[in-house]
């Protein structure tokens, strides 16, 4: 058996892999969920009556988690959210199929029971999946053999995309161009289109990537007649992405194919309502828990240093609005200084510098949220001078204020935060927050927190 054709067995195997995780959640769930009900609603939930309708609602639930053609790039927290609406939807074909069948007897805490182990463990076992694929991949197997047709900007923005991580299982073996003469750079083989239909069938490609301009319809026409006649798949790259903030959708006109620009996820009402009920959930616990941190905290900064326990700044919020930010002072107290702190400050006091170090001093902003101008995730607000003037010389930066201020943020869980003395530093911490408004998922926020209550007990060295 030849490589490609072990790579292509491979690529068979993992539905069939994926999905047997899936099913093993899901029965582990089911277990795990009759070991907390009463003798007899276990043995009700254990019979044929109950477990064949189970069985049954997994077909459009599985279908659900196979819905995404590129499952090869899926971030981890995308793929945990999909786990969820399958469960989502098993749980609703499940229950109709109960009813239809007349099945009596299956208490709703039963259901609560299974379907809470399922939430946990349908992500847990996919999230595992896809770690073992991309090791297999990274090993060499099951990789999509890819071509990219054109030799410009968006080609190499490409290549980086698809080499980033070889997790992915993407092997890019050559870039065809109409101006490229042969020859080969490195591992990459590069040529003219006119061999294109030539290489794609001799080389069994998987996958042909086109980034050529609209315009260019002797070349566009030869990608797609290459891919017909070969059996690949062929993809459109627009040479605009780069100037768009977030994805692209496919739609039709009659009978013209139209590119409309996608929405970021929480301009939808579902993903809004999912984000506030998390932000009311974890603000409400903190401030249950307040009382407990303040008090000892309000004498320790009382003591340090004369001036309030608090300390209130106007930054920009949602949509360019200035609001009224909330933190434990951690300086001396100066009402007419509001310049930014750097390393070693000599204004930041000993018990400031604990706060800092720790992230303590945003405690008080959970009373943000439950107001309702801040979310517990989301990118940090920034003072308005600072947004006055960083708005004029960083691209997209005003991006960031299109979802709420958050006390913690994509970019400072990746290190970006504490001072920005290089304008560099603020570009990434702005590229960073619109990679998290372009691509928020209700499972990103719970990692974002996760990562920052870590950080929080060992303590970040950029925060002073």
């Amino acid at each position: 058996m030849t490589g490609i054709e072990r790579r292509r067995r491979y690529g068979k195997m993992v539905p069939v892999v994926l999905s047997g995780f899936d099913i093993s959640a899901m029965a582990a769930a089911y277990i795990v969920s009759s070991l907390l009900m009463s003798a007899s609603q276990a043995q009700l939930w254990l019979s044929g009556a109950v477990i064949a309708p189970a069985l049954l609602a997994w077909i459009p639930a599985g279908w659900r988690l196979f819905a995404r053609s590129r499952y090869r790039a899926l971030k981890m927290e995308r793929t945990a959210t999909d786990a969820v609406h399958a469960a989502g939807c098993h749980a609703l074909v499940f229950i109709a199929l109960l009813y239809i069948t007349a099945t009596d007897g299956v208490a709703w805490d039963s259901l609560c029971y299974f379907y809470a182990s399922a939430l946990v463990l349908l992500p847990l076992s996919r999230t595992i999946a896809r770690s073992l694929l991309k090791l297999f991949r990274r090993r060499g197997r099951n990789y999509s053999r890819v071509v990219i047709v054109g030799n410009n900007d968006t080609a190499s923005r490409l290549l980086e995309q698809l080499n980033y991580d070889p997790g992915f299982g993407y092997k890019v073996l050559a870039v065809f161009d109409q101006s490229h003469p042969d020859g080969g750079i490195g591992d990459i083989y590069y040529g003219a289109i006119g061999e294109l239909d030539r290489y794609v069938r001799e080389n069994r490609i998987d996958e042909i990537f086109c980034t050529l301009p609209g315009d260019d319809q002797q070349g566009l026409r030869a990608a797609i007649s290459a891919a017909d006649a070969n059996g690949a798949q062929y993809y459109y790259v627009p040479q605009m992405s780069r100037y768009v903030a977030c994805g692209f959708a496919l739609d039709t006109l009659g009978n013209m194919a139209v590119m409309p620009v996608c929405r970021p996820p929480l301009d939808n009402f579902t993903a809004r309502t999912a984000k506030r009920a998390l932000d009311i959930a974890v603000a409400t616990v903190g401030a249950i828990l307040f009382p407990l941190i303040f008090v000892p905290v309000a004498i320790a900064i009382k003591t340090s240093s004369k001036g309030p326990v608090f300390y209130r700044q106007t930054r920009t919020g949602y949509m360019g609005k200035p609001f009224s930010c909330l933190k434990f002072r951690t300086m001396r107290y100066n009402p007419a200084d509001e310049s930014p702190v750097e390393k070693n400050d000599p204004r930041v006091t000993a018990v400031g510098k604990f706060l800092r170090h720790s992230s303590l001093d945003e405690l008080p902003q959970i009373f943000n949220v439950l107001v309702g101008n801040m979310s517990v995730v989301g990118p940090r607000p920034h003072m308005v001078s600072h947004t006055e003037y960083y708005r004029e010389i960083i691209d997209r930066y005003m991006l960031r204020h299109s979802v709420k201020p958050g006390i913690t943020g994509w970019a400072q869980v990746n290190g970006y935060r504490g001072t920005t003395d290089h304008l560099w530093k603020m570009e990434r911490r702005v590229e960073h927050d619109v990679w998290y408004i372009e691509n928020w998922s209700f499972m990103l926020d719970l990692k974002i927190i996760v990562r920052t209550a870590i950080n929080m007990l060992a303590g970040d060295e950029n925060a002073y």
